[in-house]
C-alpha cells in the first residue's frame, strides 16, 4: 500500500471511530489534537477586583508568559495565535499582537483576535484547533480575554441602522440580555426559588473548592498595580484568588435581593453572572508533535458545535448546542462526566440542563459564573483549564463545555482528559 493510500486509510479509520462511543472516543491517534498546557489567571470582579487596574492586554501577556513557563514549548514553535474578546476597541488585534511579542513569542508567531460574544474564548481554541487538522499549523493557542473594568458600558453597544431596525428579528439582536432572560423566565414559567437555588449552590460548591484549593493548579498568579479607591493609594499586588467568590450565601440571603428587570421578576445580580475581568490560554497540537516535542498531553479536543436560536431566546444556546455536539463525538449525554456549563443567568442554564435531563451533580462541580464571574471573551477558554483540571483530580475522563451566546446563539465542546 502506498504511503498515501495508508494515510488516507488511517483518516477515514479515526474519522468513523468518532461514531463508535466512549471507546473511540477515547482511543489515541497519531492526528488527535491535544493540548499540552491549559491555565488561567484568577476572575476578579469588575470595578472593584484585583485586576480593576489592569489593562486586558496585559492580562493576556501575563497569561502568555506563564503558558510558555509551565510547558516549557519554544515560542518560536508557536505558529499561531487566536484570542477571543467581546469588549476591545478594534477587537483587540493590535495590543493582543503586542501581548504576545512583551510575552516573547517571536515576530513570526501570528495572532488574530476575534468575537463571537460570550463564547469568543471557545471559538479561539476551535479556530486554532481547526487549522491544526487542517495542517495549516503545528503548533497553535487559543485564548480569551476580557477587562470589563475598563472597557464595559453603554458604549460596548452599537446603534442600529434604520435598516436592521426595521427588521424585527434584527432588531430583538439588541434587546438587553437581562431583559430578555427575565421574558424568557417568566414564559417558562422558571420560578424565582428556583434560580435562587441554583445559585446557592453555585456559590457553595465555589467557595468549597476555593477552600480545598482545588483552583490552584489552574490558576497563574499575576503580580500588577493596584489603587485603593478609598485612599487612592497605588500598591502592587500578587493576585491568584477569584475574589468574587463569597461565603454564606444560601437561597435565603438571595431571596432578599430586589430584581433588576422587573419588579416581579425573579432575576437579579445575586443569581446571575458577575462582571469580571481575568484571561486564559491554551496550548495545542497534534499528538504526534507533542510526542515529538517532549510536551505532557493533559487533554484531547474532540469536537465543537454552534448553532442560532431566536434573539430573544438567547439563553436558551446549550440546550441546542450540547446535543448537536454529542451526536458528532458519538456519544451520549449520559457518557459525559463532567458539563462546564456558563452561568449567564441561573434561569437560562437551570432551564437548559432540566430540558436536556442532565445530572445536575456533574454540573459546574465547582461552581460557575454566578460564584466567580463571567469576563466575556475569556470564559470560553477559561472552561478548559477549570474542566481538564477536575476530570484529572477526580479520575474521570470525558467532559463537556458550552455556553449560550449574545443575539441568539449556543457553542459547546468534548474533551477527553489524558
Amino acid at each position: 500500500m502506498s504511503q498515501a493510500k495508508q494515510r488516507l486509510s488511517q483518516v477515514t479509520s479515526h474519522l468513523s471511530s468518532m461514531k463508535g462511543g466512549v471507546a473511540a472516543l477515547t482511543a489515541k491517534h497519531p492526528d488527535d489534537i491535544v493540548v499540552t498546557c491549559a491555565l488561567r489567571t484568577a476572575i476578579t470582579k469588575g470595578g472593584k477586583g484585583g485586576f480593576k487596574d489592569t489593562a486586558g492586554a496585559d492580562l493576556l501577556a501575563g497569561v502568555f508568559k506563564g503558558l510558555i513557563e509551565k510547558s516549557k514549548i519554544d515560542p518560536a514553535l508557536v505558529e499561531d495565535i487566536a484570542v477571543g474578546s467581546v469588549l476591545a476597541p478594534g477587537g483587540g488585534a493590535t495590543e493582543f499582537r503586542a501581548a504576545a511579542l512583551v510575552a516573547g513569542f517571536p515576530e513570526a508567531t501570528a495572532v488574530k483576535s476575534l468575537n463571537r460574544q460570550c463564547s469568543s474564548g471557545l471559538q479561539a481554541i476551535v479556530d486554532i484547533a481547526n487549522a491544526l487538522k487542517a495542517g495549516v499549523i503545528d503548533v497553535g493557542i487559543g485564548a480569551g480575554v476580557e477587562s470589563m473594568s475598563t472597557q464595559y458600558g453603554p458604549g460596548a453597544v452599537t446603534e442600529f441602522s434604520e435598516l436592521l431596525e426595521g427588521h424585527q428579528e434584527a432588531a430583538n439582536c439588541k434587546v438587553p440580555m437581562g431583559i430578555l432572560s427575565e421574558k424568557m423566565a417568566k414564559d417558562l414559567n422558571i420560578s424565582r426559588t428556583d434560580q435562587d437555588a441554583f445559585a446557592a449552590s453555585s456559590y457553595q460548591k465555589a467557595i468549597k473548592a476555593q477552600e480545598a484549593g482545588l483552583f490552584d493548579e489552574e490558576i497563574l498568579p499575576l503580580t500588577v498595580k493596584y489603587t485603593d479607591p478609598k485612599t487612592d493609594k497605588e500598591s502592587t499586588i500578587t493576585v491568584n484568588r477569584d475574589d468574587g467568590v463569597r461565603p454564606g450565601i444560601t437561597p435565603e440571603s438571595l431571596s432578599k435581593i430586589r430584581p433588576a428587570f422587573a419588579k416581579d421578576g425573579g432575576i437579579h445580580a445575586g443569581n446571575s453572572s458577575q462582571i469580571s475581568d481575568g484571561a486564559a490560554a491554551v496550548l495545542l497540537m497534534k499528538r504526534s508533535t507533542a510526542e515529538r516535542l517532549g510536551q505532557q498531553i493533559i487533554g484531547k479536543y474532540v469536537t465543537a458545535s454552534v448553532v442560532g436560536v431566536k434573539p430573544l431566546l438567547m439563553g436558551q444556546g446549550p440546550w441546542k448546542a450540547i446535543p448537536v455536539a454529542l451526536e458528532k463525538a458519538g456519544i451520549t449525554k449520559d457518557d459525559v462526566d463532567i458539563y462546564e456549563i456558563n452561568e449567564a443567568f441561573a434561569s437560562q442554564c437551570l432551564w437548559c440542563a432540566k430540558e436536556l435531563g442532565l445530572d445536575f451533580n456533574k454540573i459546574n462541580p465547582k461552581g460557575g459564573a454566578i460564584a466567580f464571574g463571567h469576563p466575556l471573551g475569556c470564559t470560553g477558554s477559561r472552561q478548559i483549564s477549570t474542566l481538564l483540571t477536575e476530570l484529572k483530580r477526580t479520575n474521570k475522563k470525558i467532559g463537556v463545555t458550552s455556553m449560550c451566546v449574545g443575539t441568539g446563539m449556543g457553542m459547546a465542546s468534548v474533551w477527553v482528559a489524558e
